[in-house]
């Protein structure tokens, strides 16, 4: 969430709402997207917000669009997919159009869409969006910490799998199914990757920095008991832990660990210089683990939401 300082009027504001975005749309939506990045140091939406925007209508997902005098300034995207928890949401103003009221307007077009009940992502905790959560009521929920270590001197011990465990490389297609009934069970008390679905997963599939190769799965039995999903993000020179889970019931036994560092000496393979991860910063078992890895603190993006 990326916002403006003030409330100053704009006759000519209009806001829009679309089910789906036409590729034209889509274009100027991911331009403005790219523009607030130079300008923030970091994606005003999600990488899950971002794949959402083509494709045509998703269940659940709404567009809004904010123009000045038919230009594309401001865009919001609203998630109400959850059964429990609020809808999530997600906005950014271009970066030259800042300090007229259009982040207010937005944040005020989300609540009414939502009916009050809203949760909004702030990715960095920007000082400007932490007074545009104050402005529309909201307050902080949710710290969720980027984490970062090097890998040019990366030293871990040989990984140690609890016996009858054996790792493979992902198969697309073959194991698409296997993947996302552990990654539902291991993620049932995370809301955005538990619920991910076969298209949410072709999706990644799809994209240009997808390689199964760094994708581990671990096996017991021919059962899939746990994973270790890496990214490589080449234009910043950063590899990602970009999804680690264990099987409940598989848990415990040093799976876990032995997963991350075979992923992390793959991306180190790869000649990158640095590792990042998230993690929720109330998940103190996972973010001890992390900092006995070598991983320090490097940003955080902050949840806000309306009272319940």
């Amino acid at each position: 969430m990326t916002s403006d300082d003030a409330a100053r009027s704009a006759p000519s504001r209009a806001i829009g709402t679309h089910s789906a975005l036409s590729p034209e749309q889509t274009e100027a939506v991911l331009e403005l997207l790219a523009q607030a990045a130079r300008n923030d140091g970091q994606q005003a939406v999600s990488e899950q917000g971002r794949l959402q925007l083509r494709g045509g209508e998703r269940p659940g997902v709404s567009h809004l669009l904010l123009t000045v005098a038919g230009e594309l300034v401001g865009y919001a995207q609203l998630e109400d997919t959850d059964p429990v928890e609020a809808p999530a949401a997600e906005l950014v103003v271009h970066p030259s159009h800042r300090g007229h009221g259009h982040g207010r307007a937005l944040g005020s077009a989300l609540l009414a869409a939502s009916g009050k009940r809203l949760r909004v992502w702030a990715h960095g905790g920007h000082s400007a969006a932490r007074h545009l959560a104050q402005v529309l009521g909201l307050t902080l929920f949710r710290e969720l910490r980027q984490m970062r270590r090097p890998l040019g001197d990366l030293d871990l011990p040989d990984p140690v799998l609890p016996e009858g465990v054996a790792v493979r490389a992902f198969v697309p297609g073959r194991d698409d199914a296997a993947w996302l009934a552990v990654n539902a069970a291991a993620f049932a008390h995370h809301p955005e990757q538990g619920s991910l679905a076969q298209r949410d997963l072709d999706d990644r599939k799809a994209e240009p920095w997808f390689d199964p190769a760094g994708f581990f799965l671990a096996e017991r039995d021919g059962e899939l008991v746990g994973f270790h999903w890496t990214k490589v993000h080449a234009e910043e020179g950063l590899g990602e832990v970009y999804v680690l889970g264990v099987r409940p019931g598989a848990q415990g036994g040093g799976l876990g660990k032995a997963l991350t560092t075979t992923g992390l000496r793959h991306l180190a393979a790869q000649g990158l210089p640095t590792a990042m991860l998230y993690v929720d910063a109330d998940n103190k078992a996972a973010v001890s683990v992390y900092e006995r890895l070598g991983f320090t603190t490097y940003e955080t993006d902050l949840m806000y939401r309306t009272e319940t």
